[in-house]
């Protein structure tokens, strides 16, 4: 691994440890030359499935997208950093197990708002409106008066 400091090519890992409930191995590497220390992470590489457009565009899964809307969704909620990459933790295992190697954004999109429903109801329809491009205030009040008839129910 490349030095970030000095960009030299020689570094050596000085510990491992498991990281991300055993998801990731953090490793402590020294630089040879400058002598620098530093931090990685390593964490499997493993096939997510394509994301399938509504235009049939085809484009590579994109976890900074998923956490960008998500973090937008949820800006100014009393949601913890962690709670949001939990949900991304469990979308991208929901799109692993899936077994299949494309995958609708309609169907990704769906299991967001899964998500963002059980966990708060005003992100959810933060989400929703753009998701599902509300085009006025009649689209937001079918929304939420659809939230509170299943909370009715339940």
């Amino acid at each position: 691994m490349y030095c970030p400091f000095c960009n030299t090519p020689d570094t050596r890992v000085t510990d491992s440890r498991l990281a991300a409930e055993g998801g990731q191995v953090r490793r402590r590497r020294e630089c040879t030359q400058c002598n620098e220390r530093f931090t990685t992470f390593e964490t499997p590489e493993l096939a997510l499935p394509r994301i399938i457009k509504r235009d049939n565009r085809r484009s590579p899964f994109d976890e900074g997208k998923l956490r960008s809307g998500l973090v937008k969704a949820l800006e100014k909620r009393p949601i913890s950093t962690e709670q949001i990459e939990e949900i991304i933790a469990r979308l991208i295992h929901r799109l692993r197990a899936s077994g299949e190697r494309e995958i609708s954004s309609k169907l990704l999109g769906d299991w967001v708002m899964e998500e963002l429903r059980a966990l708060d109801e005003v992100a959810y329809v933060r989400f929703a409106s753009v998701y599902r491009s509300f085009q006025d205030i009649h689209a937001f009040n079918e929304e939420i008066q659809k939230l509170k008839s299943e909370k009715d129910e339940k």
